[in-house]
């Protein structure tokens, strides 16, 4: 009998193939004899030297890896040889636990840790876990747990993955992935798009799939299927590989099936991503420049002149174009140690983005300061700077007008906007407009506070799907206002990267699409299949949806992809 199991789509495709479970391996047992006094040095200094070998592993992927990948198993190769959770470990040793059951118990102090402080620190936690393992494995002299080479294409079915686990596959015998937990945001989603392995995640019964079924699996829609007659398989495998042969020949820039221009710009963090999206040739530009990312190390502030160093290295490649910086986004998930506030209980809800320059007040400032030195220094480039966590229409008009002044102050053109991620924002939008010279949608922070539910919960990833019908009617409300008032208003986040819904986002009002460079040619050859009318109508189908999965099958039926209801 055929079954058809639902998850969240993450990176499109349609692939079929014998299932293949990877499980993580079972914890050695919390309890030991003690090791006698005598052993415990070494047994410290043969737990250092196996977290150093993991951490060495790592960096040797991360040295054969590129873009999102490499930086993720950076992270990962860093928390092995993290100094407080190794001096957790030793401590636990010199106390007389064996290395393997003070590793264990110092993993799930930490992890617990992380899972409070929530966000990308929770994230962490499955990295965390990943480290463990393999220090173990380490410890007792077998190989890593990793994902086998099967010597057959294959579905990957899991309840997670790592970071090294994902960024390790190959995409030609690996031909989708498929996770119980995560969301769109998760390490898994993020490598599959740049790997360009069709991914679901949020399967919540993916247990139902025995070890090595063949799968039709079509991430395009989320669903995994059982029992189908493999002809019929063939045949819709051959039809998606259309469209890959078709994203693979796209070169922009995007347009319309009907000639209508739609910029899409790329996301990037610090010099070398904003050189490497500019050598791909496809991005218009620059649509978010996440300035917190490059700073995440660092201890306490940059100076403004090395901060102009890094603003001006991230403009040099891109004359002509437009490049929108953001403003520190520190806090929460992203905990910039000289511009976060320690132990909040919600850090979420708490201070950050804008707001921290409430308690940390000199850093917004000496960060204007060096994006406009570098601007001046680059005329030919159109500075657009941008402030996240914008909730009221006296911090938009403070903002603007630290920006402007920077202008006559330094001679910089800078164009002063705001993100809209707070609902508040949203909703009282056409008073926004009139105090800022372009909007831009933080569609995964506005998902999150709209439906609040934090966006990297593994458990609530359904409430993340950018599909979800709340936080569209708020992005709707913003891209029409901002299209009657005339202000420029584009979308960065999960949604721009979807190719479906950035059609969706077209006919309401989107002046231009932000998402990692990897995604743009996907979302520019979707643009060019429809005609701008079609890009309305799939916008006004979504009206009414009750669900992400019934607003997806609406635009679809739209634009013409499925048979209409």
């Amino acid at each position: 009998m055929s079954s058809t199991i639902y998850g969240t789509p993450v990176v499109q495709g349609v692939s079929y193939a014998p299932a293949a479970w990877f499980r993580r391996p079972c914890l050695p047992s919390e309890s030991a004899p003690p090791l006698p006094p005598h052993l415990r040095e070494d047994e410290v200094s043969r737990f250092l030297a196996c977290a150093g070998s993991v951490s060495d592993g790592f960096f040797d992927k991360a040295s054969r890896a590129t873009g999102d990948a490499a930086d993720v198993l950076i992270v990962s190769a860093s928390l092995a040889t993290d100094r407080a959770w190794t001096k957790e470990v030793s401590t636990r040793i010199r106390a007389g636990i064996p290395a393997i059951q003070a590793v264990i118990a110092a993993t799930d102090r930490f992890a617990t840790r992380f899972e409070t402080a929530g966000g990308i620190m929770a994230e962490r936690t499955a990295d965390l876990r990943d480290v463990r393992d393999r220090v173990i494995a380490h410890l007792q002299g077998v190989p890593e747990p990793g994902i086998p080479d099967l010597g057959r294409p294959f579905i990957l079915l899991a309840d997670d993955l790592s970071p090294a686990d994902t960024a390790g596959l190959d995409p030609s015998s690996c031909l989708g992935i498929a996770t119980e937990l995560g969301g769109p945001t998760s390490h898994t989603s993020i490598i599959s798009r740049q790997l360009g392995i069709p991914c679901v995640v949020a399967a919540r019964r993916l247990g139902e799939i025995a070890d090595g079924e063949p799968v039709l699996f079509d991430a395009t829609v989320g669903t995994l299927e059982t029992g189908v007659d493999e002809a019929e398989a063939g045949r819709r495998v051959a039809a998606d590989r259309e469209r890959a042969e078709t994203i693979a020949r796209w070169r922009g820039p995007a347009r319309t099936l009907d000639g209508v221009r739609v910029r899409l710009a790329a996301n990037i963090q610090d010099p070398a991503s904003s050189a490497a999206a500019a050598a791909a040739g496809v991005a218009e530009g620059v649509g978010l420049a996440r300035t917190e990312l490059t700073f995440l190390s660092a201890q306490v502030e940059p100076s403004v002149d090395e901060q102009v160093g890094v603003y001006s290295a991230m403009l040099d490649p891109w004359d002509g174009q437009r490049v929108v910086i953001r403003t520190l986004d520190a806090g929460s998930d992203k905990p910039v140690p000289y511009a976060t506030l320690r132990d909040e209980p919600n850090p979420a809800l708490g201070v950050r983005g804008l707001r921290t320059s409430g308690p940390y007040p000199t850093v917004l400032h000496h960060q204007l300061d060096a994006l406009a030195i570098a601007a001046a220094a680059h005329p030919q480039v159109q500075t657009s700077v941008m402030a996240p966590m914008v909730s009221t229409l006296a911090e938009a008009e403070w903002f603007a007008s630290l920006v402007r002044e920077r202008n006559e102050e330094l001679g910089s053109r800078m164009l002063a906007g705001i993100m809209i991620e707070v609902p508040s924002a949203a909703i009282l939008i056409d008073q926004f407009v009139e105090c800022v010279d372009f909007v831009s949608v933080g569609t995964n922070d506005l998902a999150q506070y709209t439906m609040a539910v934090d966006r990297q919960s593994a458990d609530l990833a359904e409430y993340s799907d950018p599909w979800q019908p709340a936080p569209l009617a708020l992005m709707r409300r913003v891209l029409s206002a901002c299209a009657a008032a005339g202000t420029p208003c584009g979308v960065c986040g999960e949604a721009a990267s979807d190719p479906v819904l950035a059609c969706v986002l077209v006919g309401w009002g989107a002046s231009s699409l932000s998402m990692p460079v990897g995604a743009i040619p996907a979302v520019g050859a979707m643009l060019g299949r429809v005609t701008m009318d079609e890009c309305r109508c799939a916008g006004e189908a979504l009206i009414g949806a009750r669900d992400a999965g019934e607003g997806r099958y609406r635009a679809r039926a739209a634009l013409g992809l499925v048979p209409a209801p």
